[in-house]
């Protein structure tokens, strides 16, 4: 509900992550005090190296101005004897500070260092008693004692400033390492499950591409740099392999009789123990196919020993394979073919991408595996010939090969190994060894992936504390030039010598960032300027209304603008996170406050404001003395001797000790560019030291001094000379601590863009290669190990093959875009009762409609979206309504999927149109294809070790499969109950007769009624889809409702895409 007009909800959330305390508190949490305790003295010996570069330096020049400037020398030798006695003192005192191991053991040494070094630098000149009673004679004590506290109050707000960026740092530099070191390890996580689905070298241009159509669309670039490989087909032509194909003999009995989690287990098992063995004969697994499983060796890396390990694989695949018979007590065995030569491997089409590969030779390897022995390994002969032959038992090829006509055609001739007589124990033990870093599924993976996450704690604390170890302290290091800083591991913060960054477009963003020490800075402004009008008012008499109103002025603004930088924090502190309405003077007051931090101009302006008119009211009081005055009372003084009254003008010790405060207030404003700050301050030191030298220099010179006989202006000049070089030097450290903080929380951003960009490549990658709801288990659970199972009462599953096509490079392209138009078509089943592709076998495309998680029976986890019915939302109702019907509601997959399978008959329709327009394309297809579907209850799961794989088995997988090899050319066969429901939907089903089916004998069959338009042949329905206006009626009729239209295939798809 909106608030009342007038009212507002105060959000101090990114301003108390700037609060000192909260840091603080943070740093407790995550245990980096410690560590900010180290770095706190790091920084201090930093300190402590510019504090004897600048006092080497000032007592230089001090001893070389008492040696010019004075005519009797011999008066301040001593002096200067003893400023260079007590700098060499000072310099043995405080050098101890730089061991390292005696400061960890006496860490008080540095505190008592530091109070010996002010108190001998306070009373160690000679003159400094007789100077301090002057001065405080002259201008009162009250005055001067406001002038020191002053100076404190600077100091305290650069220590407060410096622990807050610095802790802020620390905080920043924790979550890098943190975020650096987690996309370290998700990468090498997420590569080895990409592995698992697509090679190296398809999945990482993959990758790339993706993450460069994510960049150039969030720029703006538009839909089409969204769209899916935009055809490309990448395959490649892999010479000198071996194949093999393994089939479960029996499987069809496996998958009718076993539970879904019994089932699931048992293929786990054995899928995974055949993923090992393939690891350990460097053979990589393409996919299974229920109840087929193949593989090449000398696929990714040319092997010379490639069909000795397909033959040993194999081998080892039958003993695994009695293992698993004889502890789970089934009845099963396995029939294998090998055989060697060239193949074509890739990925095509542009949805649920998978690896595979065709050729002849891959067909041959199919060929010797059906017509093989079951518990031997069926060889050809080109395989023999790249084997000794002396280690296996080999036998002639059964009959059934011989008279195979492919076999026949390419005269094949085919062996039966049945031993392997040197099997090497001791190299199968090694090699199992090694499994663990082969693979992070492996069956011991759980427990690397716990030690692992053991580990991670300790190599981020490790890596942390060489972050902070290496954390630079300062613009200065001896070992570089001035104001560049190179780590050891050759990262280099991009700074210059006037410390601005190398990068503009950086510098800019720095300057524009909101400044939430804007505050701080404007009270200790505040307070220093209430300490000058103090010193104004209490220490000259003169009679300047200016001098008055001006300093009233700027008071009067410096409060407003304080009270309106910390009225939220007050605000804040009264009522915390509790809801609170404010009034709208409050509200007012918030907007103000939120768009000065945000602005750098208005912040620029306020602090020019500022120190320009506190250096003009002190140029007022100064202008506003009558030096003829002042030097006809100093002559009287001389001459009748008597003191005469000084407060006819000003101070000059008063004035320079508000000339060095104003100094430092043009320091204490935090996010003003250095350049400008220094800027300011050497104005105001000329223009003060031109009064000095040229105006007012008979006043000054007969001021209070610091040393016998030495030229009271030059006291003075170098008093505000080395407030400048000291506040500058200061500046430096500070602006540098807040560069690198801001370096660094760039690079944190961009390490989070990295992670963001890296998680979402992959996650699209994932979307397009599994079923959405298998992605979360993908990246959440097969790290552990864990197993996962769905089990479905209704599932709608749809084989379809292409006819007549051979395996060729130039066939495969044109397989690419046929595909490429059956994977769009998919965009168009996304609702209600969705289409999935599972996968591509050769010429055959496989889908499935009713793998829906909200459907399942039951599953391994529990991924059901209980989030659907929205109290008061009508659209969750029905859908929830929706996820609630029962079994005979949910039969309308088999009409989907049949809608699905007659659009993929139009869109073949069409791209044999488009290339039979083609002379070069016009006799590699005939356009035909025949499609099967069946439904019923499906299992599906996640099985494999090294390659992780959702599949779906069930009778509705086998009798889909046996529809489509026993149907006909240009229809969509169907079992007898999927006939009966798409009766009932009003579709026309004619009865074939019995056929012959491979595990179930005769049985009745259907064709669905399909005429010559390519629409279905319809009766009075007696049950209508809950979804009526669905693709097959609707979306493809605009694209191809002009028979004429000679556009050519690729704008198909595109048009589409776009359109959806």
């Amino acid at each position: 509900m909106p608030s009342p007009r007038g009212k507002c909800q105060l959000n101090f959330a990114r301003e108390r992550m700037w609060e000192p305390g909260y840091l603080k508190a943070k740093c407790i949490e995550l245990g980096l005090e410690n560590e900010f305790r180290l770095y706190r003295i790091r920084l201090w010996k930093s300190y402590l190296f510019s504090f004897f570069l600048l006092h080497f330096f000032v007592t230089a020049v001090h001893c070389t101005l008492l040696l010019t400037t004075i005519e009797r020398r011999s008066i301040i030798y001593f002096d200067v004897a003893l400023s260079v006695g007590c700098t060499l003192v000072l310099f043995l005192v405080l050098s101890v500070n730089f061991w390292d191991g005696f400061i960890a053991k006496h860490t008080w040494y540095m505190f008592g260092s530091s109070m010996f070094t002010s108190l001998t630098l306070v009373f160690a000149a000679e003159g400094f008693p007789q100077f301090v009673s002057q001065l405080f004679s002259d201008g009162g004590m009250s005055v001067d004692l406001v002038h020191y506290l002053c100076l404190n109050l600077v100091g305290i707000f650069y220590r407060v400033i410096n622990d807050t960026v610095v802790r802020s740092s620390f905080l920043d530099r924790h979550q890098y390492i943190k975020e650096e070191l987690w996309l370290r390890n998700a990468r090498i996580h997420e590569k080895h499950l990409l592995d698992s689905i697509l090679p190296p070298q398809i999945s990482e241009p993959l990758q790339k591409d993706i993450q460069n159509r994510i960049v150039l669309t969030k720029r703006g670039a538009g839909i089409r740099s969204l769209s899916a490989l935009e055809r490309a087909m990448a395959i490649q032509i892999h010479p000198d392999v071996s194949i093999l194909y393994a089939d479960v003999v029996n499987y069809t009995h496996l998958t009718t009789t076993l539970t879904v989690e019994k089932l699931v287990k048992v293929l786990h098992d054995l899928y995974g123990r055949f993923d090992l063995a393939a690891l350990r004969f460097k053979v990589q697994r393409i996919k299974f196919l229920g109840d087929c499983y193949y593989c090449v060796a000398g696929l990714s890396n040319p092997d010379p020993d490639h069909a000795s390990n397909c033959v040993a694989l194999g081998l080892s695949m039958i003993n695994e394979i009695m293992e698993v018979r004889n502890s789970q007590g089934l009845d099963i065995n396995m029939r294998i073919g090998v055989h060697s030569g060239d193949l074509f491997a890739g990925v095509i089409g542009e949805a649920k991408l998978q690896f595979d590969i065709w050729g002849l030779d891959v067909t041959i390897a199919n060929v010797l595996e059906s017509t093989g022995v079951p518990g031997f390994v069926h060889i050809s002969g080109s395989t023999l010939n790249n084997l000794s032959q002396h280690r296996y038992v080999i036998k002639d090829g059964p009959e059934m090969a011989r008279n195979h006509p492919l076999l026949r055609r390419y005269r094949i001739r085919t062996y039966i190994i049945r031993d392997d007589l040197k099997k090497d124990d001791e190299e199968s033990d090694e090699d199992f060894g090694e499994l663990s870093v082969l693979s992070l599924f492996s069956t011991g993976s759980r427990q690397i992936y716990t030690n692992n996450t053991k580990s991670l704690k300790a190599i981020f604390n490790a890596e942390l504390r060489e972050e902070f170890r290496k954390m630079p302290v300062s613009a200065f290091n001896p070992k570089t030039l001035f104001g560049i800083y190179r780590q050891k591991t050759g990262l280099k913060v991009p700074l210059n010598i006037c410390l601005k960054y190398n990068d503009s477009d950086l510098e800019r963003a720095y300057l524009k960032q909101t400044d939430y020490m804007y505050k701080y800075s404007m009270l200790l402004a505040l307070i220093v300027g209430y300490c000058l009008v103090y010193i104004e008012v209490m220490d000259t008499r003169i009679i300047c209304p200016l001098c008055m109103i001006l300093p009233a002025i700027v008071t009067v603004v410096q409060t407003i603008l304080t009270f309106i930088a910390w009225y939220k924090k007050i605000c804040w502190t009264r009522f915390g996170n509790k809801p609170h309405n404010y009034s709208r003077i409050s509200c007012i007051i918030f907007r103000v406050h939120e768009k000065i931090l945000a602005s750098p101009g208005i912040r620029l302006v306020i602090y020019l404001f500022l120190v320009i008119s506190g250096f003009s009211v002190m140029c007022f009081i100064v202008m506003s003395c009558d030096r003829e005055e002042f030097a006809l009372a100093i002559i009287e003084e001389k001459l009748f001797h008597y003191e005469q009254e000084r407060n006819i003008c000003f101070h000059p010790w008063v004035t320079s000790n508000m000339v060095s405060l104003m100094i430092c207030q043009t320091f204490t404003f935090t996010n003003v560019p250095i350049v400008v700050k220094t800027t300011m301050a050497i104005s105001e030191t000329i223009a003060y030291l031109v009064l000095i030298f040229f105006q007012f220099e008979f006043v000054f010179h007969h001021s209070v001094t610091t040393n016998p006989s030495f030229p009271a202006e030059y006291a003075h000049a170098l008093l505000i000379c080395i407030t400048l070089l000291t506040m500058i030097v200061k500046e430096r450290q500070l602006e540098f601590t807040n560069k690198v903080n801001y370096h660094w929380r760039v690079e944190l951003r961009k390490k989070e863009t990295d992670a963001n960009l890296t998680n979402h490549s992959i996650i699209i990658i994932l979307n397009n290669i599994l079923p959405s709801h298998i992605v979360d288990v993908y990246i959440n659970s097969l790290a552990k190990h864990e197993l996962y199972y769905e089990n479905y009462q209704m599932v709608s599953v749809m084989f379809a093959m292409l006819i007549n096509f051979e395996m060729d490079l130039r066939t495969l392209r044109i397989l690419n875009e046929i595909i490429a138009e059956f994977d769009m078509l998919l965009l168009f089943y996304k609702e209600y009762y969705s289409v999935e592709k599972i996968k591509i076998v050769g010429c055959t495309y496989m889908a499935a409609c009713g793998l829906d998680l909200n459907f399942a029976g039951t599953t391994s986890k529990s991924m059901k979206n209980n989030d659907l019915s929205p109290t008061g939302s009508i659209e969750g109702t029905n859908v929830r309504f929706l996820f609630e019907k029962e079994l005979k509601d949910r039969e309308e997959v088999v009409f989907v999927m049949t809608s699905y399978a007659l659009d993929m008959m139009r869109t073949l329709a069409k791209c044999n149109k488009a290339y039979q327009s083609i002379v070069a394309d016009r006799n590699i297809m005939d356009g035909s294809i025949a499609i099967g579907i069946s439904s019923g209850e499906v299992m599906a799961g996640i099985v494999g070790a090294s390659q992780p794989h959702y599949d779906i088995w069930g009778n509705p997988v086998n009798m889909a499969s046996r529809m489509e090899s026993t149907g006909l050319p240009g229809n969509i066969q169907v079992t007898e109950e999927s006939a009966r429901i798409l009766h009932e939907f009003g579709i026309v089903c004619q009865y074939r007769g019995l056929t012959f089916v491979k595990g179930r004998g005769e049985i009745p069959t259907f064709l669905v009624g399909i005429d010559d338009n390519l629409n279905f042949i319809t009766t009075e329905a007696k049950r209508t889809p809950s979804h009526v206006e669905r693709s097959s009626v609707i979306s493809l009729q605009p694209t191809y409702s002009n028979p004429d239209n000679e556009d050519d295939l690729f704008s198909i798809s595109r048009l589409t895409l776009q359109d959806f």
